[in-house]
């Protein structure tokens, strides 16, 4: 009796352990995909596609996750596009539900279904690209074009700036600009001077960067109150839905009080 009470255990062990190898790294796939990081990644994959596959390499050419030294740490740039009709700084947002947002508003607005959450003004966030490169290279700013590209379920649900683009609207965009402001041996000429000037991509550069966004965005919100209730605001990570896994900030008056900041 014992003997066959061992094998019974032996047999339920060793069938836990194979569910639990096969469970174990779908759950972390799972969450990994789930993930802003990941959401991210893949945005600025998809982007990189478009520009491959309908932008012609001869007269456009990519560098892609630039990150620049700044005065106070440094930026971060998802993709440049250099040509002889300019150069392009691209930010790409992957993201789902209606945005609602005006050119000059600091903060834009997604809803998914019920829930609303507050996001940086990208052509703000992509401003300080275009200004950090166009002192790096010493060029006038008049030929360094601001592009979001949004990537995912999303829709417009305002009217938006030509500059702010779905998909393969954003290649068109480029493509509207017909206009040479450099030669040839310029366009190398930038090409090098971006190459020399960027940090070397790596994942300390990568971490260093997260880790200087992550200072500021604490200490703007370290001493920002509710918007909406006038209560102090709380770090708080999404536990379930489309958006598990990501941070926000919520009113410490919850659930009184529902408002939050992406």
């Amino acid at each position: 009796m014992d003997g066959l009470n061992d094998m019974d255990f032996s047999f339920v062990y060793t069938a836990f352990a194979n569910v639990a190898w096969f469970l174990v790294p779908l759950i972390t796939l799972t969450i990994l995909i789930r993930s802003s990081w990941f959401k991210g990644v893949f945005g600025e994959w998809q982007v990189n596609l478009l520009i491959s596959c309908f932008l012609d390499k001869k007269s456009y050419h990519l560098i892609k996750n630039v990150t620049l030294p700044t005065t106070d740490g440094s930026t971060q740039i998802d993709h440049i596009v250099v040509s002889q009709f300019g150069i392009f700084v691209i930010e790409t947002k992957n993201m789902k539900g209606w945005i609602f947002g005006r050119e000059h508003q600091k903060q834009w607005t997604q809803k998914i279904f019920r829930n609303s959450f507050k996001f940086q003004n990208p052509l703000h966030q992509n401003y300080k690209h275009t200004q950090t490169l166009a002192d790096c290279l010493d060029v006038d700013s008049s030929a360094i074009h601001s592009v979001i590209i949004f990537i995912g379920e999303s829709e417009f649900k305002t009217e938006m700036p030509a500059n702010v683009t779905f998909a393969r609207q954003g290649i068109r965009h480029i493509k509207s600009f017909i206009e040479p402001v450099f030669n040839g041996d310029e366009v190398i000429d930038i090409i090098d001077e971006i190459e020399k000037g960027r940090l070397t991509p790596s994942f300390r550069t990568n971490r260093q960067h997260v880790a200087h966004v992550k200072n500021i965005i604490e200490a703007k919100y370290n001493e920002r109150n509710c918007a909406r209730c006038g209560q102090e605001m709380v770090l708080r990570i999404t536990k379930k839905g489309q958006n598990a896994g990501n941070e926000f900030w919520g009113c410490s008056a919850f659930p009184k009080c529902r408002y939050v900041v992406n």
